[in-house]
């Protein structure tokens, strides 16, 4: 079958754009041909700065002839459905249909339709124009004189030439004709601009590449990777280095390069003062460069870098690489300013004690001076949820809180948490802003701040997302804790949830997190108190700072729930000492934290399908109160390991067929009795029921109470057989209504020992 080769020639192409705009080719390609009727065998997209390519094999050379029926409207129907018919089926004349009959509803019109096969170049050279009309990249432009005309062609960068060949391998392959813009097909391109600009003529696919490759253009994206990892690999090694791999940036300079000719540069060594993560960065950013560390060596860099050439040059590429220096010294002057800048005094030292007083901060310490100019500058976090000093107070609060829930100190977790956003104001984070948090931990570490402290600078932000890792010393799990439960319940408070698709403030990520470092960390504890809590704070908002003893409230209501009788009694105490603060405390709404909860149990439910738990079982143990997120999946593992075996399968037969029973009883108003009776049993298999129910009930929730949900489930495995005997010699639907009501009764007690593990109707089976 033939084979079509297309190659769309441009200047050069953003490199975040090539691979998305290949498959984008592939896909408009492709869906254009099917729908049209051809078939083929595979497909294949390809890239480089300057042109993206198609390799499509096995397209059928012709498109099958169809033979339809369109059914009409009844001949007695009135001219407007007749007309309509008509339209449908493309006919002018009624005349044109075929009149059918039917026994039932009499003659109808039937329109037959046949349409012959198409030939591919036919329908190749009506599809590839309209797919580059409406090409969608995300920028593009129009350029030359047609650019004045209405409707003019749109593309990233000027296209210069078409190539589109199609035939069987076993024949010379047509150009399939087309023009566009001025723009005509063609079986020519060009190779390297500089190596070998000339044109050159290509058959299909393999021809086309080995003769791009003659022409020093590889165009197998993948291909230029491993090229430039291997030689970048190779020449560190040989003077004496490692490569720092850096797969970002692998592939973003493999998409600057047609022709990869890699080389060393470097700079002087007194640059390696500053902090590796910003030499790398440095480099990274403004020159596309790797960076290599001395042979065996983990975190120290060298002063010299992998450049990625375009070209081979005369000299072996040392002005190349000379001129690359000379642009990184420059960048790395401007990053020892910034370094030595970050760790010295700020002029305005005197404004900020009235923000070193609120948070306690050391002005001797360039990190506690940074925390009070942020505070003191008033930045916004949000219009809505006010300043990032404010978000300070709100998040040290809360980590203080979570302490002793996480094993942390308190005292560190607050000042962790108090110098957690400080680096927003370091001059290195503001060139970089990547590098909050890791430039927070080596601040902190210089002035001497506890290792844990330090971590939890940069820790805190994690994880950013499903492969990132989680924080485990208990400081830095604090602190991420208060800052994602913040987050949440701020935005949650003013009404800006996640909606569909959209959401712009990474709450789901945020959610994922507090999910993630919970289950990671194994924390035991009720998540609704302290959203309770962060929630009272944010209403609270721009109020002055809470008295000591309403800071006593809230450490208490932590522990246990804003709405204890022993908080609230305090609450009451408290009233004559902050009668501002009182009516939100006596007001607030527990919907926000509610609709909260909600939340992160719909990313939970997420988190566990994804990791591979069956969704029936997620539902079955989630109830819209749970808010201890490790129960709920201690409560799932159980619950799934003994459906697994035959107990948990005949259980879950039983107790289902047991709560369809009631359930339609209860329907159709069928009497159910309060308790069960053991006077009004006639079989032992009632009386065997009763007294296992009664057993499991009690066994099951000791082991629930004890959180040994495994030996809640074994408890449960002991109704297997009394289950089972009841319905097999038991009549539940007695003629007696006192006996019916009995039975029914012992089945509602099935559904309630059954149901303090899980909701088994929910499950699947």
């Amino acid at each position: 079958m033939p084979d079509l080769l297309l190659e769309l020639r441009s200047e050069e192409i953003p490199a975040r754009m090539q691979r998305k705009a290949a498959g984008d080719l592939r896909k408009m390609v492709t869906d254009g041909l099917v729908e049209a009727g051809l078939t083929y065998e595979a497909a294949r997209e390809y890239w480089t700065p300057r042109r993206l390519t198609l390799d499509l094999r096995g397209l059928a050379a012709r498109s099958k002839d169809v033979h339809e029926e369109i059914k009409g409207p009844s001949t007695k129907a009135p001219p407007q459905a007749i007309e309509g018919f008509l339209r449908k089926a493309g006919l002018s004349e009624v005349n044109q249909a075929h009149v059918h009959s039917d026994p039932k509803k009499g003659d109808f019109y039937v329109a037959h339709i046949s349409k012959p096969g198409r030939a591919a170049e036919e329908i190749i050279a009506e599809l590839v124009p309209s797919v580059i009309r409406a090409f969608p990249w995300p920028k593009s432009m129009r350029w030359g004189p047609a650019s004045a005309k209405p409707g003019s062609l749109r593309w990233v960068r000027p296209l210069q030439s078409i190539v589109c060949t199609f035939g069987p391998e076993t024949e010379e392959p047509v150009v399939v004709d087309f023009e566009i813009d001025g723009i005509r097909s063609s079986n020519v391109t060009y190779g390297h601009r500089f190596h070998a600009p000339g044109p050159i003529t290509v058959r299909r696919f393999e021809d086309y590449a080995s003769k791009l490759e003659a022409a020093k253009v590889v165009v197998d994206a993948d291909r230029r990777k491993e090229i430039i990892l291997s030689d970048a690999q190779n020449l560190a090694f040989a003077n004496g280095l490692d490569l720092v791999e850096d797969d970002g940036l692998l592939e973003e300079v493999s998409g600057l390069v047609e022709w990869p000719v890699v080389l060393l540069g470097a700079f002087e060594e007194d640059f390696l003062s500053i902090p590796a993560e910003v030499i790398r960065l440095t480099i990274r950013a403004n020159q596309k460069c790797f960076v290599t560390r001395p042979g065996g060596a983990t975190d120290s860099l060298s002063n010299r870098f992998v450049v990625t050439a375009n070209i081979e040059a005369k000299d072996g590429g040392k002005e190349i690489a000379h001129g690359n220096g000379k642009v990184v010294r420059a960048r790395l002057s401007d990053a020892l300013y910034f370094w030595k800048t970050d760790q010295a005094d700020l002029p305005d030292l005197e404004t900020l004690k009235p923000s070193a007083e609120k948070f306690g901060l050391e002005l001797k310490k360039p990190l506690d001076q940074r925390m009070a100019r942020l505070d003191r500058l008033d930045v916004t976090f949000h219009a809505k949820l006010g300043t990032q000093g404010q978000r300070v107070g709100r998040i040290a609060d809360l980590a203080e809180d979570l302490a002793p829930i996480v094993g942390a100190d308190p005292k560190l977790a607050r000042r962790a948490a108090v110098l957690a956003k400080a680096d927003l104001q370091t001059e290195v984070v503001g060139e970089f802003p990547e590098l909050q948090g890791a430039m927070g931990r080596k601040y902190a570490l210089l002035q001497g701040e506890n290792p844990s402290v330090a971590a939890a600078l940069e820790e805190h932000w994690k994880p950013q997302g499903p492969s990132d890792r989680v924080p485990t010393d208990p400081v830095s799990v604090a602190v991420a804790l208060a800052d994602k439960l913040d987050t949440l319940t701020g935005f949650w408070v003013i009404d800006e949830k996640p909606t569909g698709s959209k959401d712009p403030y990474a709450l789901r990520r945020a959610a994922l997190g507090v999910i993630r470092i919970v289950l990671d960390n194994k924390l035991n504890f009720s998540i609704d108190p302290l959203n309770d809590i962060q929630v009272l704070r944010h209403q609270v908002g721009a109020s002055p700072a809470a008295p000591e003893t309403l800071r006593a409230i809230f450490s208490e209501a932590a522990k246990g729930g804003l709405f204890s009788e022993a908080t609230r009694a305090r609450v009451v105490a408290a009233k004559a000492e902050a009668p501002s603060w009182m009516p939100l405390v006596d007001e607030h709404d527990p919907s926000v934290s509610d609709d909260l909860r909600a939340f992160l149990q719909d990313r939970l439910k997420v988190h566990l399908r994804d990791g591979g738990v069956r969704h029936d079982i997620v539902d079955a143990v989630i109830t819209p109160e749970s808010c201890n997120l490790l129960t709920i999946v201690r409560r799932v593992e159980a619950l799934g390991s003994f459906l697994d075996t035959e107990d948990g399968k005949n259980l879950l037969a039983g107790t289902k067929r047991a709560a369809n029973i009631l359930g339609a009883e209860e329907k159709k108003g069928t009497a159910v009795a309060e308790a069960v009776d053991p006077a009004l049993f006639r079989e032992d298999a009632e009386k065997n029921l009763s007294v296992a129910v009664n057993r499991a009930e009690k066994e099951a929730a000791q082991a629930i109470q004890n959180e040994d949900f495994s030996a809640a489930m074994r408890a449960l495995s002991a109704l297997r057989e009394p289950v089972d005997s009841f319905f097999e010699r038991v009549l539940v639907n007695d003629e007696d209504q006192a006996v019916r009501a009995n039975r029914l009764a012992l089945l509602s007690r099935i559904r309630a020992a059954t149901g303090q593990v899980a909701d088994f109707s929910k499950i699947s089976g």
